[in-house]
């Protein structure tokens, strides 16, 4: 027997938790269409800019120079098709903040392809007596970065269609399971074992049940014993449920709007650690390895370092790499003025880029796709380091803003920029082993 039950797109208290800092198996019922690339994006010699567009930067630049801010620690690259607009330290590392993302992103898209689904295992150790399951039951992790409480409620409800309603021996946590966004397996089992019974819900799990479609059952498993790990499966285990969580893609769109750390690190890990990733981005992205440096997948601290030149060709990377899938930086990244995320504190990011910000103490960073009416998609990367956060976004936005006057706005976005109408249909689901 198949049952698949869909869990709903993040809500309330995992919105909050999103903004909050090995092989799986593959999908078997996930099919996409592929199709010939429709363009061809790379990265242009460092030579020779636009002089318009290279003096408006160098202007940009004495601009923050007069407060104080060395030239020496800014960096921009701008190109649009085969131009090269501007370039001021492009091919210089500078500190990345959040924009490491950007490589994460391409580093797990290279690994597992965007519609990956890592897949959780739900086994038990015995029968299913009057309600009682007479064992453990077994929760084999498999390394999915969005299990939230959503998913544990709708595995909860599944355990219940199957009788279970206690569990007579204790909840057994094997390899990488995460819970929402915890990475110690005990914890996160102890999450999961109050997401499977009702009676011991906190406030947070009751305000996201109520974002559930209505009549969702209250699902009912009550552990008798405790929450243990272990490294292996028990050899007796039997499975009940398999989990699949959201496709890579809508993985990394959500960690991306919201800039989840967790997320991106958990991701990094799944890929091989901040080293693999920086190798792997740069490799196909066509930079010098020395233009990516490393020590996380989030870009928390100073020492993720990327230069502009390097942002703007993970941008192109990705967005080559996902061209025979009909999808775009846009399935990726936030689109301004139409998706929700972090980048809501900025509305005067022109309508319609499609970016990834970062931020650290004395970080901001801005990159991603600009589309214009006469230049064509402009890709770009701003770095500033300094102690005035503030005073550099409004910079960058005015900047972005000068080139839409100058350039022209577009009323809608090219087919470069539009993200694949089907993907927003793609969940995560649980179904009952046969």
């Amino acid at each position: 027997m198949l049952h698949i039950r869909p869990v709903t797109a993040i809500l309330s208290a995992s919105i909050l938790a999103l903004m909050a800092g090995c092989a799986q198996e593959q999908d078997p019922g996930t099919v996409t269409e592929l199709t010939e690339p429709q363009i061809q994006l790379s990265l242009v010699p460092p030579d020779n800019p636009d002089p318009a567009t290279n003096a408006q930067i160098q202007q940009y630049l004495n601009g923050l120079a007069a407060k104080g801010y060395l030239s020496q620690r800014q960096g921009v690259w701008i190109q649009s098709g085969n131009t090269l607009l501007a370039n001021h330290q492009g091919t210089v590392p500078l500190p990345a903040a959040s924009v490491t993302k950007v490589a994460t992103t391409l580093a797990a898209l290279e690994t597992f392809g965007p519609d990956h689904r890592f897949v959780t295992l739900i086994s038990a150790t015995g029968p299913i007596y009057e309600g009682v399951l007479q064992g453990d039951l077994v929760v084999k992790g498999g390394e999915d970065p969005f299990f939230v409480w959503e998913e544990a409620i709708a595995l909860g409800n599944l355990l219940n269609q199957l009788g279970i309603r206690r569990v007579a021996g204790n909840l057994i946590v094997v390899g990488k399971f995460y819970m929402n966004f915890e990475a110690n397996p005990l914890t996160a089992g102890k999450l999961l074992q109050q997401g499977l019974n009702y009676q011991t819900w906190s406030a947070e799990v009751e305000t996201q049940y109520q974002t559930l479609p209505p009549g969702t059952p209250l699902p009912q498993v009550i552990i008798n014993g405790f929450v243990r790990f272990a490294l292996e499966n028990p050899p007796n285990a039997q499975t009940l449920v398999r989990h699949y969580s959201f496709p890579l893609a809508e993985l990394l769109e959500k960690m991306n709007r919201y800039s989840n750390n967790l997320m991106a690190d958990m991701l990094a890990n799944t890929v091989g650690g901040a080293r693999v990733v920086a190798l792997k981005a740069a490799d196909r992205a066509g930079v010098p390895r020395g233009e990516i440096q490393l020590v996380n997948g989030s870009g928390l601290g100073f020492t993720n370092q990327i230069s502009p030149r390097a942002a703007v060709a993970l941008f192109l990377a990705i967005e080559r790499y996902l061209q025979p899938y009909n999808m775009t930086v846009a399935d990726l990244f936030a689109i301004v003025g139409l998706d929700r995320g972090i980048l809501d504190t900025r509305p005067r990011i022109p309508q319609l880029a499609v970016v990834k910000s970062g931020t650290l103490d004395n970080v901001s960073t801005l990159a991603g796709a600009l589309p214009t009416r006469k230049q064509g998609t402009v890709w770009f990367a701003i770095m500033n380091f300094g102690n005035d956060l503030v005073g550099f976004r409004a910079e960058q936005e005015a900047l972005l803003q000068t080139f839409v006057k100058h350039w022209g706005a577009v009323s809608s976005l090219p087919p470069e920029l539009k993200p694949l109408p089907q993907k927003k249909s793609k969940t995560s689901r649980s179904e009952i082993a046969n």
